[in-house]
């Protein structure tokens, strides 16, 4: 029985590098660098989307204050702004862009 608890206990702690080597650092989500995007405070909406090179966008989304956004690249046609790192599909459910900002 001893050597039944034993082998139990050796087998656990053996496999809890494993688990600890598959899990990520404790900072290693926060610390990963951040794309420069507009101030969500700026914006009336805060939906984001992947682009096809798998960074994180802010949606299209009009400013609170009238303003041009940090950021921005493009102004749609419904008055809202685009963050696209991508001339296509840049304003597509937004009427088309009306004016490039950068």
């Amino acid at each position: 029985m001893n050597k039944l608890l034993l082998a139990i206990f050796l087998t656990a702690f053996s496999l809890t590098p494993i688990y600890a080597q598959l899990a990520p650092a404790a900072g290693a989500i926060s610390s990963a660098p951040k794309s420069a995007g507009p101030d969500e405070a700026d914006l009336q909406t805060h939906g984001h989307y992947v682009n096809k090179d798998g960074q994180t966008v802010h949606s299209p989304a009009k400013s609170v204050d009238g303003k041009v956004p940090s950021g921005a690249s493009a102004q749609c046609r419904d008055g809202s702004y685009s963050f696209s790192r991508h001339h296509s599909g840049t304003c597509s459910h937004h009427g088309g862009v009306a004016d490039w900002l950068k």
